[in-house]
């Protein structure tokens, strides 16, 4: 392996100390004077490595990496779409990135946070906003919290909470985190609720909510979504709607009028933020009136005084993060949504939805495709009758070696197999054929020579890990 390709960690040279430290010119302390005695080390384990070294470790690392700004990135249920550079000039500009939310002054950050809360309403059709969710999952306990305090502050005890199989991943983690148990529907052969199925889950009484995520993960719209928030309604339920798969649904409709309560949105999906690398990201959450009282503190209001925080709403279900959350990425999602408008935005969900159902079109020609309907936003193949026992992983890995990221694989868990596809789009026609090119080149191959795929990756810098060995054997540094 080319040393370059080493660890910062592994590199360096233990005998030789090239770093020139200037002569200390001042008066020294005794570092057992300063620091505290469990701080002190004996060594630091770091590798003497010089500047110029460090610099060309990191650039070169910089250059195996791929991003949205690289090519298609088409993870299935993460909407990795192209992030503007104009919201990156904006949130840098000294007036935004300088603030701080203790200073005195910040009525223009305040008054961006009430603008953008409002444009969000409008697009959810939803009554109130907080923006201190700081992810998507966090926006979920969020939301199932607020379920859990309206009931609580009516003296009802219902401590179950309904999600389909298809719904995404986190939903059961954040029931279960906010101390709720768990109700799975399984979906139809249409990947959709059974309503009968619901109102078996419901009959007992218990049931708080349910937690659907629409279009779901299979890409599907379900067609009886006004029924199933009826129903739930009609049981004496909430409905939260998971908004990360909102994309496609953007100026066609809103969760509010299918019949939701509440839902969270994906600032780092719909609305072109960062996305990935550990964040940050922003999940806001919206309520309807009736909910509003309990969203977190503070709360910014509009008075005749202008735009106030008020801390002194006693039904709130209390603080979940710092100040006002991630304000550099509400901000960027604030300049997307006006450089866009109304009628961009609803362009964003005709094109998402467009791309996808292309792709579609054109690769269950020679991939299995378990749902055979229109799509939304993505759509999820299988590796159902690929020859010579080719796996989704095989398809996954042979796909980097064509320059490209890999879809969402093994998810959702209804589909056996799953590789799962979303476009976005921002994708040209151009990008999609080269894809498709890729994807049928693949498909041959998996005929032909499947050696290459079993063995794949074969052109990146580090090539198929054991992951089962990995898994149960970590190596970790100490």
């Amino acid at each position: 392996m080319d040393a370059n390709e080493l660890l910062i960690f592994n590199k360096g040279n233990e005998l030789v100390h090239q770093n020139f430290i200037p002569k200390l010119d001042i008066k020294s302390e005794k570092i057992e004077e300063i620091l505290p005695k469990n701080l002190i080390r004996d060594e630091l384990r770091i590798p003497d490595v010089s500047e110029v070294e460090i610099v060309r470790h990191y650039i070169k690392l910089s250059k195996i990496n791929y991003g949205v700004d690289s090519g298609i990135y088409p993870l299935g249920s993460c909407t990795m779409k192209y992030n503007p550079k104009i919201n990156e000039i904006v949130a840098r500009m000294t007036s935004f990135s300088k603030v701080h939310p203790l200073q005195d002054e910040n009525e223009g950050a305040l008054e961006i946070l009430y603008e953008i809360s409002q444009m969000l309403g409008e697009i959810t059709g939803m009554d109130g906003f907080t923006l201190q969710p700081a992810a998507g999952a966090h926006g979920e306990l969020v939301g199932l919290l607020i379920i859990k305090k309206f009931f609580e502050t009516r003296g009802i005890v219902k401590n179950k909470i309904i999600i389909p199989d298809s719904a995404h991943g986190t939903n059961p983690a954040s029931a279960k985190m906010a101390g709720f148990s768990i109700i799975e529907l399984q979906s139809n052969k249409y990947g959709e609720v059974p309503l009968d199925h619901l109102e078996y889950a419901l009959e007992q009484g218990d049931v708080a909510g349910i937690m659907l995520t629409n279009p779901n993960t299979l890409g599907v719209f379900d067609r009886q979504i006004k029924d199933i928030t009826r129903i739930v309604h009609e049981h004496g339920g909430l409905c939260y709607y998971d908004g990360a798969n909102l994309n496609p649904m953007l100026g066609i409709c809103r969760p509010k009028d299918m019949g939701f309560d509440i839902v969270h949105l994906n600032l780092h999906k719909t609305f072109s933020t960062p996305h990935g690398g550990g964040g940050p990201g922003s999940g806001p959450v919206g309520v309807t009136n009736e909910l509003i009282p309990f969203l977190p503190i503070p709360c910014i209001l509009s008075t005749d005084k202008g735009l106030v925080c008020d801390y002194e709403n006693h039904e709130s279900i209390g603080r979940i993060k710092a100040f006002w959350g991630n304000f550099s990425i509400i901000l960027r999602a604030y300049v997307y949504i006006l450089s866009l408008g109304g009628n961009g935005l609803k362009r964003v969900g005709q094109i998402a939805v467009l791309n996808a159902n292309y792709l579609k079109t054109l690769l269950k020609k020679k991939y299995h495709l378990p749902y055979d309907r229109i799509c939304q936003h993505e759509f999820v193949l299988s590796d159902k009758y690929l020859p010579n026992d080719i796996t989704t992983e095989d398809i996954a890995k042979r796909i980097l070696d064509y320059g490209f990221y890999a879809p969402t694989i093994y998810f959702p868990l209804v589909v056996n197999g799953a590789l799962m596809v979303e476009p976005t789009e921002t994708e040209s026609k151009d990008s999609l054929d080269k894809f498709v090119e890729v994807m049928n080149q693949i498909r041959d191959e998996a005929l032909n020579e499947p050696e290459k795929l079993k063995k794949a990756p074969l052109n990146t810098p580090v090539g198929r890990l054991d992951a089962v060995n990995a898994a149960r054997k970590p190596i970790l540094h100490d």
